[in-house]
């Protein structure tokens, strides 16, 4: 045959793909070829070639800019303590100027709405990107493999290396790679511990080694899951771990912006030289190269169809357009589209215009409308908390002086950073007042960011008021170091005995 002569293989759906080996057949009736060949990939390790080109830098981008944020983070100052704190054994939550409480639990519910829905509509949008460009496990699992590659070399260099018998050099680069993981890993696991503890605090503990046991162990746990996920598990959490891979099937359709192979363009594929004519041969434009499956961090071959496991990420892009510039073919054979643009023949715009569709609209309507409630809550969120709790021991007396008294405890919370200067009075009956337990004052004083139990006596003279149960207003008066006054009133009721 003529070097000029293309090679076209036949397509068979049930063989593995020419660059891999074929799955032996078994006598007796043992697995089917497809069987054993999902059995092949759940054993075999994968060795992702290294990339270049828009969507490759696109990742890079996305991986610094998380990191940087994670790492960064914490060591970030606010008034003189750590910006970002879940402070767990306080029970407050400070994220720069602002300090959550267990009561502002509805906040973290709100959060996880608008994450759900954000969820459903950038997957009807555009598929898996949060796992191809921001998920922790792919984050993780590129800074991992950019150290493999700077220590053991490429695709081929690594596979060599494993198949080597173990010598000097092999104990020599395999000892270093994994040194770099685990400093890597435990730094993440520092940072991790460092949301939750002051950072700097920290930083002096672990060389003094005075952290506590739980530091020490959920170092130490989320360092190890960071090693053992992004070092040796990678594609196996993306394929047969993450439930997100599962259910996404459900929140895609062909109108869905995907990372999709043009099969009308590309088949019927094959190897071919660059000086013939491929169309007058009856060929496609897809040269059956298998870069797109030598790039692709889960192993997959973009050819065969949409796959749960495709994580989106655009590798197999970058590839296939580096071989259609060396083969003049025009760039988009795999491409970020929709099955319905490879059907219909529909250009890149007209596959945009079908993103805003009734399902995404709707997506979009209900987010935008929790965002804007969420936001607006938080813009007018008062930093004065005042929860009022009876005293049932004693629901009302007559003390000497002829005044009926109720006593309760004002649980109140300053949730700003400035001491609030809080002054209490009551309302609701004739000639009502208010003081203090010890009965001085009927103001107090609140530090910053702390809550504090004050115990309050309201009195009303004897025969001023019908016996039984009387509605009465506690109010609340608070102004802060910088002037500005907050006014919470709270209903309460108020006992007279017979």
């Amino acid at each position: 045959m003529s070097s000029q002569e293309p090679t076209v293989r036949p397509r068979n759906e049930d063989a593995a793909p020419a660059w891999q080996p074929q799955p032996i057949a078994r006598p007796g009736g043992g697995s089917s070829p497809v069987v054993e060949r999902a059995l092949a990939d759940v054993r075999s390790k994968i060795y992702p070639r290294s990339v270049t080109g828009f969507f490759a830098r696109w990742r890079v981008a996305l991986v610094v800019f998380t990191q940087l944020i994670y790492y960064g983070l914490p060591w970030l100052q606010w008034n003189g303590r750590q910006a970002v704190l879940f402070d767990l054994g306080a029970r407050k939550f400070y994220i720069f100027g602002m300090v959550l409480w267990p009561q502002d639990i509805i906040y973290l519910t709100v959060l996880l709405v608008l994450s759900a829905f954000s969820l459903f509509l950038f997957t009807a949008m555009a598929g898996r990107l949060f796992c191809g460009y921001a998920c922790p496990q792919t984050v993780y699992t590129e800074i991992f493999m950019w150290v493999e590659r700077k220590v053991e070399g490429d695709r081929l260099a690594r596979i060599r290396l494993d198949e080597s018998p173990w010598n000097a050099r092999k104990i020599r680069l395999k000892a270093t790679k994994h040194v770099l993981w685990i400093l890597i890993a435990l730094w993440t696991g520092f940072t991790f511990i460092g949301y939750f503890a002051p950072i700097r605090e920290l930083f002096t503990g672990v060389f003094a080694g005075t952290l506590g046991f739980w530091q020490w162990f959920w170092m130490f746990f989320y360092g190890f899951a960071t090693w053992g996920n992004a070092g040796f598990m990678r594609e196996q959490v993306c394929k047969y771990m993450c439930p997100y891979a599962r259910f996404q099937s459900v929140m895609v359709d062909q109108d869905t912006f995907v990372v999709t192979y043009d099969y009308v363009r590309g088949e019927p594929r094959g190897g071919r030289s660059r000086r013939i004519d491929h169309k007058e041969a009856g060929m496609g434009d897809c040269v059956d190269c298998s870069l797109c499956v030598q790039v692709c961090p889960t192993g997959i071959d973009i050819r065969e169809g949409m796959q749960y496991m495709c994580i989106g990420c655009g590798a197999c892009v970058d590839a296939c357009d580096t071989v259609m510039d060396k083969m003049d073919y025009p760039r988009g054979l795999i491409r970020y589209t929709s099955g319905n643009a490879i059907k219909e023949g529909l250009t890149q715009q007209q596959v945009r215009k079908r993103i805003f569709r009734p399902r995404t609209i709707v997506y979009m309507t209900i987010l935008s409308v929790i965002l804007v409630a969420f936001l607006v809550s938080l813009a007018t969120r008062t930093t004065l908390r005042v929860d009022v709790i009876r005293d049932r021991g004693v629901l009302g007396r007559e003390v000497p002086g002829g005044m009926i008294e109720n006593v309760y405890r004002l649980q109140i919370m300053n949730t700003s950073e400035e001491t609030l200067s809080v002054d209490l009075s009551a309302s609701g009956l004739p000639e009502i007042t208010l003081t203090t337990a010890d009965g001085t004052t009927s103001t107090v004083k609140i530090d910053p960011a702390s809550n504090r139990l004050v115990p309050i006596v309201v009195q009303v003279p004897v025969g001023q008021t019908e016996p039984g149960l009387h509605d009465i207003e506690l109010r609340a008066q608070a102004v802060s170091e910088g002037g500005r006054e907050t006014v919470v009133v709270e209903h309460s009721s108020f006992y007279v005995p017979k």
